[in-house]
């Protein structure tokens, strides 16, 4: 085995585990890796056909299994308002812990599921701050997932209102005011 430079310079008095630490994009990219290999390995055994698509950005790992038209199955993988995404997420997230030994904040989408629900928790929220406009003190929204609330939050704050996620576990909701 030859010795190389890579990207990333660690000084000479660092253990081992400082240098397989590497950069924070290295550690994404092989989250992404080890959440592929994972995903492969479900979708193989599933037998459901679909690519995996690994994007780094903003300090995420972002996953997307997309399959073409004829692809059967990938839609069993989203389930009702996304459950079985969620979960599978979070099984993905459990085997890149297990393999890395980190925590993982990656976010896995399945045939676009997160951006046609992106659109809808923007409507959601607008709807909301029209409720507030137009009188109401709060609105409490149904309950949704920890990056779901983020969109909201972040849709509310965009058109100049106030939101608070409340509640514990599943039962944690946003709560739209002007204040």
């Amino acid at each position: 085995m030859t010795s190389e430079s890579t990207a990333v310079n660690v000084p000479e008095d660092h253990d081992a585990e400082d240098a397989a630490s590497q950069t924070p994009l290295s550690r994404l990219e092989e989250e992404g890796d080890v959440a592929a290999d994972y995903l492969e390995e479900l979708l193989d055994i599933a037998d459901i056909d679909g690519d995996i698509d690994i994007e780094v950005r903003n300090g995420r790992t972002y996953l997307s299994v997309v399959g073409d038209d004829e692809a059967e199955g990938l839609d069993t993988l989203v389930g009702a308002d996304g459950e079985v995404l969620e979960a599978l997420q979070e099984l993905t997230r459990l085997s890149v812990l297990s393999a890395t030994g980190n925590r993982s904040r990656l976010v896995l989408d399945i045939n676009g599921y997160r951006g046609e629900r992106s659109v809808r928790l923007q409507e959601l929220a607008e709807t909301a701050v029209e409720r507030v406009k137009a009188g109401e003190t709060t609105v409490h929204l149904d309950p949704m997932s920890s990056y779901e609330r983020k969109i909201v939050h972040d849709a509310v704050a965009e058109l100049g209102f106030v939101s608070e996620s409340e509640g514990e576990g599943a039962a944690r909701h946003i709560v739209v005011s002007a204040d």
